[in-house]
């Protein structure tokens, strides 16, 4: 009995081990399973997931292009920006970070909480950016403090400055942070949110050259998202350095010069098309749209009157006044209508059918060729000059010389200004044109208007013996260790429509106009031994009526913005031209009084400067 006890116990408890060793078995296979379902089917998804916590990758900003001024001046740097970014995954719980964030950085932590609200559906490992350019203070507790702050990330990251605030703000431009929209272009492919470009001027139209090329690091990173060591660099790519024709003695004094008026100084070397200056007042600050502008400073600049955002040489579009006479004397003198003998006399007015026409010298000028019309600037000679083209021959003329059509200068919202025909006016008013609408298009008055660059580019063309250029900002591009990559040589776009007879006997007009004693602008006197060749004008803004003009004079006396623009464009050395200027002031009155001086100092300038 004993002995059928034993072999059944025996038997029960080889039983019991049979299933154990089953059930371990089993668990064995389940485990081996699960180690293989997540070692080798699913093994590449969570060594990422690994990687992801402790292996980061981090983006190296390249450093933007340097610009210089045509002798290698330094006009725009970078400077390093210390900027504050979360990353949420490390960051737990954020709610307490960013609370003691904020006593270090001055920012109320609501603020810094809507900027993460704000970037809820990006990626828990994508740094979210709090706060650009915290200081050196605000980076210095945050260091202290850095066991205290997981999650919290400073990247050192170079940002633009412009070292002559205001200074060619017009050319040189500013960044500002890409858009949503521009993110979407496939022009900015290479950018990511966050990232700034040029927005205006140089900056945005040789964007491609400056803004390098992005690098990065691979680091590893401790629970805390802190790094603790880097892995692998792939070092950024410098942009290219930009050299401006400009000079940057001369674009200061040209912006001294302008100090308190609303108005543009533009000048060129007659014989490249190169840009010496191009002031633009009033202007802006080019580093406030870098650093960041509160939407109140945005609305003092759209709504300043004087429209400081506005590239006057460019955007801006005026009656040409006398200075258009030069192009009158050469439609004159090439159809034959005139030639260096041909006089008018001029007793300070015009009739025209039922209408009367007066000269800005209410006493008359006598007898007028053409080079004392030029000198003087006689309305009544090139009223009649004008009636005799005709205003579609004039237009042709022009046309010719560079005037209603866009110069081809590198920069974004060139204006194309207005050159009035016979047909414009009745597809744009029903209206046919009027014989006395001719009269006042000839001396640069009624629909005609034009940019201050093209103007530019006549004058230029009058100095070089009617050539003319294509103006140029952009002298060379470097790479950062100094190889060239590009030089700009001139380019000719066309000639003026004269002969070189008819360029001899304008110049001879102009030469008279500063340096005989009844030119126009003859108070601009002399610099030394060198000659100045020039046109004043003076655009109207409100027309006058008939042969007393008491009422106009009260008007734009009363009124400042009713005063007319005051032009001058110039060039010297008479002879051999080194440069061509052109200013206008405006609401200044008279070109004489108003911009001539401003030509005058800035040649002045430059002949001391070049010598």
């Amino acid at each position: 009995m004993s002995k059928y006890l034993q072999s059944a116990d025996s038997d029960w408890y080889k039983k019991r081990l049979t299933g154990v060793v089953f059930l371990v078995l089993a668990a064995f296979l389940i485990l081996i399973a699960r180690l293989f379902y997540l070692q080798v089917i699913e093994g590449n998804k969570f060594r990422r997931l690994s990687e992801n916590n402790c292996i980061r990758l981090q983006n190296i900003d390249p450093s933007r292009g340097l610009i210089f001024d045509r002798n290698g001046k330094l006009l725009v740097d970078n400077r390093p920006s210390f900027d504050l970014s979360i990353i949420l995954k490390d960051a737990k719980p954020v709610e307490d970070t960013i609370e003691m964030l904020s006593q270090y950085i001055d920012v109320p932590a609501t603020e810094l909480m809507s900027k993460i609200s704000h970037n809820r559906g990006a990626s828990s490992y994508a740094p979210v950016l709090l706060k650009q350019d915290i200081g050196r203070d605000a980076l210095a507790a945050i260091e202290v403090h850095k066991y205290n702050l997981p999650g919290i990330v400073v990247s050192v990251k170079p940002r633009r400055h412009y070292i002559y605030k205001q200074s060619a703000a017009h050319l040189i431009g500013y960044l500002s942070e890409i858009s949503s929209d521009e993110l979407k272009s496939e022009k900015y492919s290479c950018n990511k949110a966050g990232d700034y470009i040029g927005k205006f001027g140089v900056e945005k139209i040789y964007e491609s050259l400056l803004r390098g090329k992005r690098g990065g690091r691979q680091v590893e990173v401790n629970v805390a998202g802190q790094v603790v060591r880097v892995l692998r660099t792939v070092e950024a790519f410098p942009g290219h350095n930009i050299y401006l024709s400009i000079d940057g003695l001369l674009q200061k004094k040209a912006e001294e010069l302008l100090e308190g008026l609303a108005g543009t100084i533009i000048a060129m070397e007659p014989a490249t098309g190169q840009i010496l200056a191009m002031a633009s007042s009033p202007a802006f600050d080019q580093n406030a749209f870098v650093n960041g502008m509160s939407h109140k400073q945005w609305d003092s600049l759209i709504s300043n009157p004087f429209r400081p955002m506005e590239n006057k040489a460019i955007n801006a579009e005026y009656p040409p006044a006398s200075i258009y006479k030069i192009v009158t004397a050469i439609a004159g003198l090439e159809e034959g209508i005139i030639d260096e003998n041909t006089s008018f006399h001029c007793p300070g007015y015009y009739k025209c059918g039922n209408s009367v026409f007066r000269c800005w010298e209410k006493k008359g000028h006598d007898k007028v060729n053409v080079v004392k019309a030029l000198a003087e600037s006689c309305d009544v000679f090139f009223y009649q000059v004008g009636q005799k083209l005709g205003v579609d021959k004039l237009a042709w003329y022009a046309r010719a010389c560079g005037l209603g059509s866009s110069t081809g200068i590198n920069l974004d919202y060139e204006a194309k200004g207005l050159i009035p025909t016979a047909d414009w006016k009745r597809r744009r008013t029903g209206i046919g044109w009027q014989l006395g609408e001719t009269l006042s298009v000839a001396i640069g008055q009624s629909y005609n208007l034009v940019t201050p660059l093209q103007m530019m580019t006549l004058i230029s063309g009058i100095a070089n013996g009617g050539i003319r250029h294509q103006p140029l900002i952009l002298r060379k591009v470097e790479t950062a260790k100094g190889e060239i990559v590009s030089e700009n040589n001139r380019k000719i776009t066309g000639k003026l429509p004269a002969c070189q007879r008819t360029l001899d006997i304008v110049r001879k007009g102009l030469w008279d106009a500063v340096n005989k004693r009844k030119g126009t602008a003859w108070i601009s006197e002399h610099i030394d031994d060198v000659d100045i060749s020039g046109k004043t004008g003076t655009a109207q803004l409100v027309g006058r009526k008939g042969g007393d003009d008491s009422a106009y004079k009260d008007k734009i006396h009363q009124f400042d913005h009713l005063k007319p623009h005051a032009w001058f464009a110039a060039y010297a050395p008479s002879k051999e031209p080194q440069i061509a200027v052109v200013v206008i002031v405006e609401h200044g009155e008279h070109g004489s009084s108003a911009a001539a001086p401003l030509a005058k100092e800035l040649i002045r300038t430059y002949l001391s400067i070049s010598n």
